[in-house]
């Protein structure tokens, strides 16, 4: 794939996980009561609550998430300037900025929107933190990224290691 291919890529996967994130947080708002959850998909284990956020991740922090949004705008800026700078990076590299930055966009609309960050994912089972497209975007991202950078690491040899020769009776 071409480098202005990935950029396009990125600019794509940004812009429509952004709308998708969007639109199901207007669906939540206009779905449900604060608070309520509904029995749908799988009662007990995955469902829908409305909440709301005024925080960061987790619930940390509250009242204080809108004074992070210049952090939201440097992920998104930041993003957007490596990508087009590094064009041959892997494809894998731009979905993963692409993803992290979306999701923090999102997130910052919601903020300066709302005041607030909409959720309505409720993962029961472990009685995981309700969440949304945004922070699941987030998530994934940042796992893809690690594990870029993981498999960069197996895939650079050791220069220590290629310089010093071996001796066979060692």
């Amino acid at each position: 794939m071409s480098g202005t291919a990935k950029v396009r890529l990125f600019v794509a996967l940004f812009g429509g996980m952004i709308v998708i994130d969007q639109l199901v947080k207007l669906w939540a708002r206009n779905s449900f009561a604060e608070r309520q959850s509904s029995e749908f998909p799988w009662p007990g284990v995955f469902e829908f609550t409305l909440t709301y956020n005024k925080g960061i991740a987790f619930g940390m922090l509250q009242g204080f998430g809108i004074y992070l949004a210049p952090i939201a705008i440097a992920i998104a800026g930041g993003a957007f300037w490596y990508v087009t700078r590094h064009k041959h990076e892997s494809v894998w590299m731009h979905v993963s900025l692409g993803l992290i930055a979306s999701g923090a966009v999102g997130n910052l609309i919601d903020r300066i929107w709302l005041g607030k960050v909409t959720d309505m994912f409720s993962f029961r089972l472990i009685n995981f933190p309700v969440f949304n497209v945004a922070d699941s975007c987030i998530t994934v991202g940042a796992i893809l990224l690690v594990l870029i950078g993981l498999l960069e690491s197996f895939r650079k040899p050791q220069k220590d290691s290629l310089d010093e020769p071996v001796d066979a009776h060692e």
